[in-house]
């Protein structure tokens, strides 16, 4: 495991789910630390003005991190958390920023709840876990960009089968099974409209984008992990979170 990797996993399973969050965030971060977790100021301090609070109040805390990825400085993580024996459950999606020494520099993040029971009855964390390192990583990168920018963006439906394989497997909420699930779902009015990518990161089979739509009224920070088999989109997780108001955010915001 790299520095960076190592890192990452330090500030989940040492400075969180074990509670040492001070030592974690002092050890694993770097000359800076740009948050953009609009709940969380920016730096050390920041980070533990919100956790050590977070720690008093969730004594119990059950946390797996489900996916964890390197592409050269940047860092993707997915993580299911289980608060005081259920009570609260969330699934996170993480995307850092390392310096070259695998410190980390900035983070991005959504929440969300848990959910139990979705459309296409697949687990929202479910799936294989480990990179399969033998993919062509910058394949499968440019296979996301062109679907993002033709489908997310362009809206050209006609042309999904050119990018997903008709078994998708769905592990996002709201969205049904099939390449047809995800087409119907790219349809609605809950869909809205995929404004802004801001980033692309990928190792091996896996590639994450994160993004910004917007539906319904609301701007919507989203990150999109897709498995990649054979040339098409296989499977897909999606992990989001309203923005709210500029007043709202404790930082820059989420971009």
């Amino acid at each position: 495991m790299t520095k960076a990797l190592e890192n990452v996993r330090r500030i989940y399973m040492e400075g969180i789910a074990g509670g040492n969050a001070r030592a974690a965030v002092l050890a694993c971060t770097g000359h800076r630390y740009t948050q953009h977790s609009t709940g969380v100021a920016d730096g050390a301090e920041g980070f533990l003005a919100f956790f050590e609070p977070f720690l008093a109040r969730n004594p119990k805390r059950d946390i797996r991190l489900v996916k964890l990825f390197q592409d050269g400085r940047w860092v993707f993580c997915s993580a299911y958390q289980s608060l005081n024996e259920g009570a609260a459950q969330w699934v996170t999606m993480d995307m850092f920023y390392t310096d070259t020494e695998g410190l980390i520099l900035e983070h991005w993040d959504t929440i969300a709840p848990y959910e139990a029971q979705i459309a296409s009855e697949q687990d929202m964390v479910g799936g294989p876990q480990e990179v399969d390192a033998s993919a062509d990583t910058e394949a499968n990168k440019a296979l996301v960009l062109e679907f993002t920018k033709q489908i997310r963006q362009g809206e050209s439906l006609d042309r999904i089968g050119d990018f997903v394989a008709e078994g998708l497997i769905q592990h996002a909420p709201g969205i049904g099974a099939g390449r047809d699930g995800l087409a119907d779902w790219l349809a609605s009015e809950a869909c809205g409209q995929y404004e802004m990518l801001f980033r692309v990161i990928g190792q091996g089979d896996f590639v994450v984008t994160y993004g910004k739509r917007h539906a319904n009224g609301r701007d919507i920070a989203v990150f999109d992990l897709y498995r990649i088999a054979e040339g098409r989109i296989a499977e897909h997780w999606m992990n989001e979170e309203e923005i709210g108001p500029r007043d709202s955010w404790g930082n820059s915001g989420k971009f």
